[in-house]
């Protein structure tokens, strides 16, 4: 169930790109049924929330949307760039499922024999039906900007568009489907733009000021050249990134960065991709980590808020070694 979870929450992650939505998918759906089964409470809670972060990373991830802008590259040539790290990731949780699994099976015990009393085409069958259609979302809004047949601003309305119609063939789309779903898209994209506003104005008044040019200088005169730089900007997007909110890292943080990455002559699609990381680890980081409150929200009272940042910090450990 664990692996299933990993599984899951990558799909959702390549579909959705929104960590929100993958968290709480995942904890209303699969939690529960973890428990019921007798799965140790951090472990299925830490599952849960390391993979619903893989959302900040594997395309059509919006952190990487909005990085892209910010530190002037194509949105393709950042998706490309993190969809392989993306996916090691998701193979490293799976394998440090596997491992649990192994050492300590009492965590993670196996479904009970009746239910698991499927003939393999039944189960093949019901695996398909479950999991093509994303795949096939998937790969109709990155195939469309991989191979050159739409930008990823038109790439996004292919996948509107499939996602209607995944809904009409399960017979769930609705006018009211419909404006939730438009209400809910003008809300966020209200949001993005007032910070995006603020934040511009704030730059130009910081650079006015010479703070940009300074700043610039003093990153680009650090000793130890690229790497103290490198090292700098790691901790700087990982420990704003426990405490703050994407996006306003991505709009007031990284255009203090950027300059310097260039002046120092880094590849900007590989800095960007490791912004990224920093930005998913710091997504599951105790105490204020925001899939530990997402997955909160819809935990069941026998888990605890303790269970649920416990949960996070072996899986953390291991997305920052990784």
């Amino acid at each position: 169930m664990a692996l299933a979870v990993v599984l899951v929450g990558t799909l959702l992650a390549a579909a959705t790109g929104v960590v929100a939505a993958t968290v709480i998918l995942m904890g209303l759906l699969s939690l529960p049924i973890m428990l019921r089964y007798g799965y140790d409470k951090q472990l299925a809670a830490g599952t849960i929330v390391a993979a619903g972060t893989l959302a900040q990373l594997i395309p059509p991830s919006l952190v990487l949307v909005v990085l892209s802008d910010q530190i002037g590259v194509s949105v393709g040539d950042l998706f490309l760039g993190a969809l392989v790290p993306g996916l090691l990731l998701a193979v490293a949780y799976a394998l440090y499922v596997l491992i649990i699994a192994f050492l300590k099976p009492n965590l993670a015990p196996a479904l009970p024999l009746e239910v698991r009393q499927l003939s393999r085409g039944v189960l093949i069958r019901r695996a398909v039906k479950a999991i093509l259609p994303p795949v096939v979302l998937i790969f109709l809004v990155l195939g469309s900007i991989f191979f050159g047949l739409a930008t990823p601003t038109e790439a996004g309305a292919v996948g509107a568009v499939g996602a209607c119609g995944l809904a009409a063939l399960n017979r769930r789309l609705t006018p009211k489907l419909l404006t939730d779903a438009a209400h809910a898209t003008a809300i966020v994209t209200g949001v993005v733009m007032m910070i995006l506003i603020c934040s511009a104005f704030f730059g130009l008044v910081f650079d006015a000021l010479g703070g940009k040019t300074l700043i610039t200088n003093l990153l680009v005169s650090l000793p130890g050249g690229y790497l103290t730089f490198i090292v700098v900007a790691n901790l700087t997007i990982f420990l704003l990134g426990v405490f703050l909110e994407f996006i306003e890292i991505c709009f007031i943080a990284m255009p203090l960065l950027v300059p310097a990455a260039q002046a120092l002559g880094l590849d900007m699609v590989w800095f960007g991709v490791v912004m990224a990381l920093n930005l998913q680890t710091a997504f599951i980081s105790p105490p204020v980590g925001f899939s530990l409150f997402y997955l909160q929200s819809v935990a069941p009272e026998s888990v605890t808020t303790q269970d649920i940042h416990r949960s996070a910090l072996p899986l953390w450990r291991f997305s920052l070694w990784f």
